[in-house]
């Protein structure tokens, strides 16, 4: 968990907040430091948590968590986490494996038997609806990465009717909260990417956006993060729009305004 990210979110594990969706992009970088921030705060803040992870293996995430002060072996082991691992349940799909719980695999629309996301949204509602006697905070889907669906052959219909329907059940129904990676190729080269991205950011409450340096590679300044709070969606104020830089450390990111980074100094 990135306490200085925090701080400028105004936002600690002991008020989490509710009914908030969240839109993460990255620009000509790597922007999966937000998506190990968010698993670990919401962890920490007694959320229940399910996690589609369509972009690295559990053990990667895990690695990472540890970092951050969180076990996610030790959350899915007492029922906090729901970790649905993309790359082993795509295989397990292509090469005939069943579920271990019997049901349709999540992704079945590799299977070419469907062309929506149906059975992706059964799993996060099953996965994030309470049970008699759960003492879990609001509930939280959170994705990485969103486009990976395209990249595996949905449309980004698709992808929107899911987030839709995951929005009404996780943010309106449960008063949760929904957080989803997408990734932003350079220039828009990718059409569908940046109409995911454009259509997602009409609808989000805060959106975190990292970009590449313009002028490229620099050891001290790894790149810009855009912080855009949607004031807009509840009211007639104007969204709120701060634009810091970054450097990621081994357990940390440290965040500072445009020009003022120690080694500049």
């Amino acid at each position: 968990m990135l306490g200085e990210l925090n701080e400028l979110l105004g936002a600690s594990p002991q008020r989490p907040g509710t009914g908030k969706f969240t839109l993460l992009r990255d620009t000509r970088t790597d922007g999966s430091f937000l998506v190990h921030h968010f698993l670990s705060f919401y962890l920490k803040a007694g959320c229940k948590v399910c996690f589609v992870a369509l972009l690295q293996s559990f053990s990667h995430y895990n690695i990472v968590a540890q970092k951050l002060g969180v076990s996610l072996t030790a959350a899915r082991e007492r029922g906090q986490l729901v970790f649905l691992e993309g790359l082993k349940s795509c295989l397990d799909l292509l090469f005939g494996e069943k579920e271990p719980s019997g049901d349709p695999s999540p992704l079945q629309f590799l299977s070419g038997s469907t062309s929506n996301l149906k059975a992706l949204f059964d799993f996060v509602r099953t996965s994030l609806t309470p049970a008699e006697g759960d003492s879990w905070q609001g509930p939280v889907l959170l994705v990485d990465d969103l486009s990976v669906l395209l990249s595996l052959g949905a449309s980004p219909v698709a992808v929107l009717d899911f987030i839709h329907y995951c929005r009404v059940v996780v943010c309106s129904q449960l008063q949760g909260n929904i957080v989803v990676l997408v990734h932003s190729g350079e220039d828009g080269a990718d059409e569908e990417n940046e109409l995911l991205g454009t259509a997602l950011g009409h609808h989000s409450d805060l959106i975190l956006w990292a970009e590449g340096l313009a002028t490229g590679f620099c050891k001290d300044i790894h790149g810009e993060i855009k912080i855009i709070k949607r004031l807009s969606l509840q009211s007639t104020e104007q969204d709120v729009v701060q634009v810091y830089q970054y450097k990621i450390q081994e357990k940390n990111v440290t965040f500072f305004a445009r020009g003022l980074s120690a080694a500049v100094l």
